[in-house]
C-alpha cells in the first residue's frame, strides 16, 4: 500500500514537471520560431559531444537494464548509429533547409511558388525499451533538425538507461529545448496527451491505438513506428548457407528484441531440414555458449521471458516441433533470463507464436510450395514493418517486390535498411504510419508551408468581376480544355 502512495505521489510530481515543461518550451519557441542553420548544427554538435563522452556509461546502463546486454550489440545498433545519423545530417542539412521552387502555371505568371521548410514547434517523442538510446537520438536529432524543441518520454522498463539519458541531456542542453521525463505508463499516458506540434510513438500496435486515440483529441500529427510479423523468404535456389547466417544474425541480434527482426521464416517444402541444419551450425559459430556468454544478449525483464516462455508452452501443447538451438547444452532455466533460439516447426495458425508478434529468440519455419503460395501468405495478413527475400535470382527479387507491401524491405540482408541514413523509416497499416530518418525525418518534423508571391503586376484582375467580359472569355478558351 505504501510503495504504491509513493508511485502515485511520483507519478503527480512527475505529470506536473511534464506540464511545466511543455508550457516552457512553447514560450520558448515562439521567442525562436525559425533557428538558424549554425544553431541547429551546434546543437546536434552538442548531442554529438554528449553521446561519445558518455558511451562507455550508456552502455554499461543498457546493460544494467537487460541485465546482460552484448556491450557490442550496444555500440552497433544504438551508438555508431546514432552518431553516424547525426554526421549525415550534419553533412546536408543545408540543402534541406533552402525553400524548394516550384512550377507556377501561366494561368498565373508573374509569381512564384516555393515550400519553406518551418519548425512545426514543441515535439513529443516516446521511446521504447528495447534500443533505448538510439531510439531516444534518431528523433532527437530529426527534430533538433527540423529546428524544434522536444521532449522525450523514456520508458520505465529501462530506469538505468533512463536516469542516465536524462542526466547527459540536463548537462548538455537548456530545458525548454530539450528535456527527458521519466516515470512510469500513467506519466506516459499523460504525456501522450499533450498537444503537441507532432508526436512520435515506437512500440507496440496495440499501445500504438491508445496514443494516436490520445493525439486525436489534439488533432496532434503522429508518427507511429509499430511492429508485427516481419517475414523472412527463402527462395527455391539460394544457397542455403547464405539465407540461415543471415537470418540468425537478423533473429539473434539483441535476443529478437528488435522490431524489424525476422518473426517467421517462408521456406520451401523440400528444403526445411536444410534450413534447420545450416541455422544451427550458422547459430553456434557466432554463439558457442549462450548461459555466460556476454554476447547473448538476455530478455528485458521477467514479464517477457514468462510471455515467450508461455509462447513455447503454447506451440509444444498444440503439436509443434521445437527445434532449440543450444550449442553447449547449458542448463538456461536456473538464475538466467537468457533464452536459447527455438525454432518452431508444424506450426498451426491458432499457435500464440503465429497470432502475436514475438519479440525474442523464437522463429517458426513455415513451409510453401511457390513462392506465389508464400506471397499469398504474407498478403493475407497485416502489412509487416519488415520484409526480407533471399535469392539472388534478380527476377524472384522484382517479384516479391512488386507483389507485396512492407514498411522496408531488404534483399538477401536483415535489419540493415535500417542503417541507411539516406532511406526513410517507417511502417504501413497495422505497422505503423509515418517515416523519419535522414532527409525523411527532417521532412517529418517540418511543415511544409507553400507561398505564392507576386509583386506589383496583378494578372489576376482579368478575372475579377464583373464576369463575362472578353477576358474572361479568353481565359475559359486558353486554360479550360
Amino acid at each position: 500500500m505504501g510503495a504504491t502512495v509513493v508511485q502515485l505521489t511520483e507519478s503527480k510530481k512527475q505529470i506536473q514537471h511534464t506540464h511545466r515543461v511543455f508550457e516552457d518550451q512553447k514560450k520558448a519557441f515562439r521567442n525562436n520560431p525559425m533557428p538558424s542553420l549554425t544553431e541547429r548544427k551546434e546543437n546536434l554538435k552538442r548531442l554529438k559531444r554528449a553521446l561519445l563522452a558518455h558511451q562507455d556509461r550508456l552502455v554499461e546502463a543498457i546493460d544494467r537494464d537487460f541485465s546482460c546486454r552484448s556491450k557490442d550489440e550496444s555500440l552497433i545498433a544504438e551508438v555508431m548509429p546514432s552518431i553516424q545519423g547525426i554526421n549525415y545530417t550534419l553533412k546536408n542539412l543545408g540543402d534541406w533547409m533552402k525553400p524548394s521552387k516550384r512550377h507556377v502555371s501561366v494561368l498565373f505568371q508573374p509569381a512564384s511558388n516555393k515550400v519553406y521548410y518551418q519548425p512545426k514547434g514543441v515535439v513529443g517523442v516516446i521511446v521504447p525499451w528495447n534500443y533505448p538510446l538510439y531510439l531516444a537520438v534518431g528523433p532527437l536529432v530529426a527534430s533538433l533538425a527540423a529546428g524544434n524543441r522536444t521532449m522525450i518520454k523514456m520508458s520505465e522498463f529501462t530506469p538505468h538507461t533512463s536516469a542516465l539519458f536524462k542526466e547527459i541531456i540536463e548537462s548538455m542542453f537548456p530545458e525548454d529545448l530539450v528535456s527527458v521525463i521519466t516515470g512510469e505508463a500513467d506519466v506516459a499516458a499523460d504525456f501522450s496527451q499533450r498537444p503537441f506540434d507532432h508526436l512520435l510513438f515506437t512500440g507496440s500496435t496495440s499501445v500504438g491505438k491508445l496514443v494516436m486515440r490520445a493525439a486525436a483529441e489534439n488533432l496532434t500529427p503522429v508518427t507511429l513506428e509499430l511492429g508485427g510479423k516481419s517475414p523472412a523468404i527463402v527462395s527455391p535456389d539460394v544457397p542455403m548457407e547464405d539465407a540461415a547466417q543471415r537470418i540468425a544474425f537478423g533473429k539473434a541480434f539483441n535476443a529478437g528484441q528488435t522490431c524489424v527482426a525476422p518473426d517467421y521464416v517462408l521456406c520451401p517444402a523440400d528444403r526445411v531440414q536444410a534450413f534447420v541444419d545450416e541455422f544451427r551450425a550458422r547459430f553456434a559459430e557466432m554463439y558457442p555458449s549462450l548461459r555466460d556468454n556476454d554476447d547473448y544478449t538476455a530478455i528485458i525483464n521477467e514479464r517477457q521471458y514468462n510471455r515467450l516462455q508461455g509462447y513455447l508452452e503454447d506451440a509444444r501443447a498444440k503439436g509443434a516441433e521445437l527445434v532449440e538451438i543450444n550449442p553447449a547444452n547449458e542448463n538456461m532455466k536456473d538464475g538466467t533470463r537468457k533464452i536459447p533460439l527455438t525454432l518452431v516447426l508444424k506450426t498451426t495458425p491458432d499457435m500464440k507464436v503465429m497470432q502475436d508478434e514475438i519479440f525474442g529468440p523464437i522463429l517458426p519455419v513455415i513451409s510453401y510450395g511457390s513462392l506465389d503460395e508464400a506471397i499469398h501468405y504474407i498478403n493475407d495478413r497485416p502489412r509487416p514493418l519488415a520484409l526480407y527475400f533471399f535469392g539472388y535470382d534478380k527476377s524472384h527479387q522484382q517479384h516479391v517486390v512488386d507483389n507485396t507491401h512492407s514498411g522496408g524491405m531488404c534483399i538477401n540482408d536483415a535489419l540493415m535498411h535500417v542503417a541507411q541514413d539516406d532511406l526513410p523509416f517507417g511502417g504501413i497499416g497495422d505497422s505503423g504510419m509515418g517515416h523519419y530518418h535522414g532527409k525523411e525525418g527532417f521532412l517529418t518534423f517540418s511543415h511544409h508551408r507553400a507561398i505564392f508571391t507576386k509583386q506589383k503586376f496583378n494578372s489576376g484582375k482579368y478575372v475579377y468581376a464583373p464576369h463575362g467580359t472578353a477576358a474572361h472569355r479568353l481565359v475559359y478558351k486558353l486554360f479550360i480544355r
